[in-house]
């Protein structure tokens, strides 16, 4: 079984609902997990079945022996696509960029091009001063070329 074909199935349903599809992986052993997300809110188990159900109804087991997931893209898991970084603009994420670098930073804008602009305090000395300062800073980064991964932060001290 191909992802295109399963894309296909799925579209249908899946912006009937108001969510987009994150990744589709098939392994070797015909197991298919779709992931999806919500454009506004959260992803509900009834989305999950309808989806689930729309991909029985195409393929059959009895033709072709699979196992099927459809999951939501969880918050502890990094962003795939610009969609969803596009979702979460304004909102509070951490990053990692290639080299180590991590800070938690508001995801500010996202272009087409996959350039992902963060605003995050930073400690810097600053000049007549003895102890480092907060400072907010604006920096821009490449998805391919500079960010590891970018995911929701979870702020546990809410909790």
């Amino acid at each position: 079984m191909n992802s295109t074909a399963i894309v296909d199935a799925i579209t249908p349903v899946v912006t009937e609902r108001g969510l987009f599809i994150v990744d589709i992986s098939v392994s070797k052993d015909n197991d298919i997990i779709v992931t999806i997300e919500s454009q506004e809110g959260e992803v509900r188990l009834e989305d999950c079945e309808a989806v689930d159900k729309v991909v029985s109804e195409a393929f059959s087991r009895d033709v072709e022996d699979y196992s099927l997931t459809v999951t939501s893209a969880g918050l502890d898991q990094p962003f795939k696509i610009l969609r969803q970084y596009r979702k979460a603009i304004g909102t509070q994420v951490e990053v990692a960029l290639k080299g180590g670098r991590r800070f938690i930073a508001t995801l500010k804008d996202v272009t087409d091009d996959g350039a992902v602009t963060f605003e995050h305090t930073v400690l810097e000395t600053v000049e007549g001063r003895k102890k480092k300062e907060p400072v907010v800073r604006t920096e821009t980064f490449s998805i391919g070329d500079h960010i590891n991964s970018v995911r929701p932060y979870i702020d546990m001290s809410k909790y």
